[in-house]
C-alpha cells in the first residue's frame, strides 16, 4: 500500500519541484505536528493565515455551531444568511464610514477580480494602474495586476490597460490620469520583501486619485486582522481607500475573502447588467462565522496592539551577521542574507533541528529575504525558542557549507 506521501507525489497537483512535503496530522496554536513525531513552529501562519493560530478554539466551536444550522443555501446576495450579516455589520464596525458595504468571495484573489470590475464598472474607465514587484494573486486578472515579470510571462497574454509605477516613488503618480478607473496597492508590499512606505506618499496616492476621479484600492489580504499593528494597516497611515481587499488571515483557518466599499460604489453591480458579480460560495455561511469569531478574538485580545511589541522582539534577537537586515512593520517581517542560496540552506536547516522545527520561508520577488509572519498569538518564550532555533540553523548551515 501507497503511504500518503507517496500517494501525494502521484495524485497531488504539484505547483514545484521541491516541494516541503511535510505530513502534518495536527496542528494547534503556533504549532504543527508531523506523521514523524517531529514539532514544528509555524513562523509564516500558512502564509498569513492563521493569525489566531492553528484552530483557535473561539473559531473551531463557531464553525461546529453554524455546522449544527446550515452550510450551504443559495448562490450569494439572494438570502438573508445570519453568518454573513454578522460578519458584514463586524467588519464595518472597524472600519470609516465610507467602507460599509461588504461583498464575500472564497479567497483573495476572487476579491481582487471583483474590485476590478468594480472600479471599471463605476469609473466607466478602463485603465488600472498596480505596482512593480506587487502580488495580487494568480487568476488571470489579478496575475495582470502583479509586478513581478518572470512570475506572468508564460501566461501572456493577460489583461490589457494594465500600467505599473514604482512603490513609493512619487514623480511615478503623475501616470495615474483621468484615463485610470483604479490604483491597486498593497499599503505594505507583501512579496516584494515587506516594503513600508513613507506615509506623506500614500497620502500623495490618495490625493492624485481624487484628483482625476480615479478610485484608490488598498490590497490588506496579507496586512489585514491585526498583523501590522493595527487592525488594518491603513490606520497607521491616516489614508481611506475607496475599495478595501481582505482576505488570509481573516478566516482563522477557513477560506473565505471580500472587497469592501460604499454603498453607491457596489450598488453599480445590481444593474447594466443585473447581477453584475457573481459568486456559487462567497460568503460561504461556515467561513463567515469562523470570520466573525477570528475578527472578535482579536479585538478581544488586542493581538494588533502587541504585535508591534513582539515584532521589535524578533529584531532584537535576530542579529548575526549573516542577517544584513530586518524590514517590517508589527508582526509582518524580512529578515535579508546574502542571496537565495544562503537563505535557503538556512531554511531547510531550521525545519530539519533536532531539537524543535522551524518553518520559514522567502517571497517571490524578494527570494533572499526570510518570510517571519507568525500567528499573532505567538508568546515571548516562544519568539525567543524560534529565534534561538533559526539563529542556531544559521551557524549550522554555515558550517556544512
Amino acid at each position: 500500500m501507497l503511504t500518503p506521501r507517496q500517494l501525494f507525489f502521484q495524485h497531488v497537483a504539484q505547483t514545484s519541484d521541491f516541494p516541503l512535503a511535510l505530513e502534518i496530522e495536527k496542528a494547534e496554536g503556533i504549532y504543527l505536528h508531523g506523521s514523524n513525531g517531529q514539532r514544528y513552529i509555524d513562523l509564516i501562519s500558512g502564509i498569513g493565515v492563521s493569525n489566531v493560530g492553528h484552530r483557535h478554539p473561539n473559531v473551531v466551536a463557531a464553525i461546529q455551531e453554524q455546522l449544527e444550522k446550515y452550510m450551504h443555501l443559495m448562490v450569494y446576495g439572494e438570502f438573508v444568511q445570519t453568518p454573513q450579516v454578522q460578519l458584514a455589520q463586524a467588519l464595518a464596525q472597524t472600519l470609516p464610514e465610507t467602507l460599509s458595504s461588504v461583498y464575500f468571495t472564497n479567497s483573495g484573489t476572487e476579491a481582487v477580480e471583483g474590485a476590478m470590475k468594480l472600479a471599471k464598472r463605476y469609473t466607466g474607465r478602463r485603465e488600472i494602474i498596480s505596482c512593480f514587484n506587487a502580488y495580487h494573486g494568480a487568476t488571470q486578472g489579478a496575475l495582470s495586476l502583479s509586478g513581478g515579470e518572470w512570475f506572468k510571462q508564460s501566461f501572456r497574454p493577460l489583461l490589457p490597460g494594465i500600467r505599473h509605477i514604482q512603490h513609493g516613488k512619487l514623480d511615478h503618480l503623475a501616470q495615474i490620469t483621468e484615463q485610470t478607473a483604479a490604483v491597486f496597492m498593497e499599503v505594505v508590499q507583501g512579496e516584494a520583501g515587506v516594503r513600508v512606505p513613507d506615509p506623506a506618499y500614500l497620502q500623495a496616492v490618495r490625493q492624485r486619485c481624487t484628483e482625476v476621479g480615479a478610485l484608490l484600492v488598498f490590497d490588506e489580504i496579507q496586512t489585514g486582522f491585526g498583523r501590522t499593528g493595527t487592525f488594518w494597516a491603513f490606520e497607521s497611515f491616516s489614508v481611506v481607500p475607496d475599495i478595501l481587499l481582505c482576505a488570509k488571515g481573516m478566516g482563522g483557518g477557513m477560506p473565505i475573502g471580500a472587497f469592501i466599499s460604499s454603498p453607491e460604489i457596489m450598488g453599480v453591480f445590481k444593474t447594466n447588467p443585473i447581477l453584475g458579480h457573481i459568486t456559487t460560495f462567497g460568503g460561504h455561511p461556515v467561513s463567515c462565522a469562523a470570520s466573525l469569531a477570528t475578527l472578535q478574538v482579536i479585538q478581544a485580545e488586542k493581538l494588533y496592539e502587541k504585535a508591534e511589541e513582539k515584532g521589535q522582539l524578533f529584531r532584537q534577537l535576530l542579529t548575526h551577521p549573516a542577517i544584513r537586515e530586518i524590514r517590517g512593520k508589527g508582526l509582518m517581517l524580512a529578515a535579508e542574507f546574502e542571496s537565495f542560496e544562503v537563505l535557503k540552506a538556512v531554511i531547510d536547516r531550521a525545519i530539519a533541528s533536532d531539537k524543535i522545527g522551524v518553518l520559514t520561508d522567502w517571497f517571490l520577488f524578494c527570494d533572499n529575504s526570510m518570510r517571519i509572519a507568525p500567528p499573532l498569538v505567538i508568546t515571548e518564550d516562544e519568539i525567543r525558542l524560534a529565534c534561538a532555533a533559526i539563529l542556531d540553523a544559521i551557524e549550522n548551515s554555515a558550517k556544512s557549507n
